[in-house]
């Protein structure tokens, strides 16, 4: 693979190489810029387009609620278009001159460092204010019932999601983004979205969505591992924060989340922080008794979202500069 070439009209770049590029452009584009306002009023979101073709998918297949086999298959397709549309689309923009940096482009719409970061301030500005803007703030981010949460349960929901779309929104599209270009990304995204709208266990969704479910289990797998361990490195490079202290806290706690994915990143925020995640919380009035990530301190505030916020932005630097190295080691090399 080392030596087979895009195009002998690209750039010159190998699929690594060019991968790596695509990677390094997009996460600066996307943290600095975001996805731009204008551009959503006029066309929308790329993950709205996936969440069309989805709705469209469970009207098709689901409608009345069916089984597992009739998930594979709307699963298929919704594979299958999606390939073949950004297969399309890397070989034409692989075929010409600098066309990697429009490939950069479109992948940069899939990743959400700055608007995950916009959503989590929200909440921590809201707070600063009052609960109830607190509240309405968080509710945009989680899924438990915000009128029940106190300024603690408002903190812990903002800082939970915080570090486990860290690995969703961020980690995980530029892990398949670096495997498999746009096509890597947009697979993985559109496995996503899939799965937030169609994978829980709701009455409609129990059979129907589990192939969406345990997929998005698997190719978040190794992403949000690798998300622990970017926090454990931010927190060692963050004062006020443990990088130790989160690598214990994943060996200990990670298993023991009811997600196979989302305990790393979250038992990692909470041992750099010294913090309590995870606990007891409401979902549509019923009790639900989850594990603790952490053995810190249980009564979170806004200084806390803060705190996570800092540790975030810190992963996102080292994030950014282990594509930018690879960069420069393959072109170098």
């Amino acid at each position: 693979m080392g030596e087979t070439r895009v195009s002998p009209d690209s750039a010159g770049l190998t699929f690594v190489e060019s991968n790596l590029a695509i990677a390094a452009i997009a996460l600066l584009i996307e943290r600095l810029l975001g996805y731009p306002n204008g551009l959503q009023h006029w066309i929308g979101h790329p993950v709205e387009w996936m969440g069309k073709l989805i709705g469209w998918l469970d009207r098709f297949f689901n409608d009345p609620p069916t089984d597992r086999l009739r998930g594979t298959q709307a699963l298929l397709v919704l594979l299958g278009i999606t390939i073949s549309i950004t297969l399309l689309l890397t070989h034409f923009l692989r075929s010409t001159e600098s066309g990697w940096i429009f490939e950069a482009l479109l992948a940069s719409t899939l990743l959400s460092q700055k608007s995950l970061e916009d959503h989590v301030r929200a909440v921590a500005d809201g707070l600063s204010k009052s609960l109830k803007a607190g509240r309405d703030a968080v509710r945009h981010i989680v899924g438990r019932d915000p009128q029940k949460l106190d300024t603690s349960g408002v903190a812990t929901g903002a800082i939970e999601s915080l570090a486990e779309n860290m690995s969703d929104g961020v980690t995980a599209p530029l892990f398949w983004l670096l495997i498999g270009g746009l096509p890597g990304i947009a697979l993985y995204k559109a496995i996503n979205t899939a799965d937030s709208m169609v994978g829980h266990k709701s009455e409609r969704y129990l059979e129907f969505g589990w192939p969406f479910a345990r997929l998005d289990d698997l190719v978040n797998l190794v992403p949000a591992r690798i998300t622990g361990w970017i926090i454990a490195a931010a927190g060692a490079l963050t004062g006020g924060a443990s990088g130790s202290a989160a690598v214990r806290s994943m060996a200990r706690d990670a298993p023991n989340h009811v997600s196979p994915n989302a305990g790393w990143p979250e038992a990692a925020m909470a041992g750099a922080l010294g913090l309590s995640l995870g606990g007891p919380r409401s979902y549509g009035g019923r009790k639900v008794d989850l594990a603790w990530m952490g053995n810190g301190r249980k009564k979170l505030t806004t200084r806390d979202i803060t705190d996570a916020l800092r540790l975030y932005n810190i992963g996102l630097n080292v994030l950014t500069a282990i594509v930018i190295l690879g960069c420069v080691i393959s072109w170098t090399a």
